[in-house]
This record gives C-alpha cells, structure tokens and sequence, in this order.
C-alpha cells in the first residue's frame, strides 16, 4: 500500500479494470483513484467503505 497523508492508499500496483470500471486489485472506481490523493480523511473512509463493499460483492458472486 501507499502511504499518503494520514492514510494509506489501497491500491496494491495490479491495477486491471473489470466489465464495470472497478479496480480488480483496490476495487475503486477510476475517479475514486483519482481523487484519493485531494481527499480528506472523512472522503478516504467512505471510498474504503465502498470498496470494501464492491470487493464482498464481487467475490460472493
């Protein structure tokens, strides 16, 4: 992970998009990665949130 600010980023560098534009490796959308680094903390919490529910999503399919 990359250490920005006051927290890390989740990308783990195996960035590859799926048939819905999400991360496979962070499960972010394209403007989340984008916006990660301009981000608050309150921003950064709620875009880990949903990927975290995008990854539960994907992987109980």
């Amino acid at each position: 992970m990359i250490y920005t600010k006051d927290m890390k980023s989740p990308c783990i560098r195996n960035c590859c998009l799926n048939e819905n534009n999400i991360c496979t490796g962070c499960y972010r959308t394209i403007s989340e990665i984008i916006e990660w680094f301009q981000a608050n903390t309150k921003r950064r919490k709620t875009i880990l949130k949903m990927a975290r529910q995008r990854e539960s999503s994907i992987d109980s399919q």
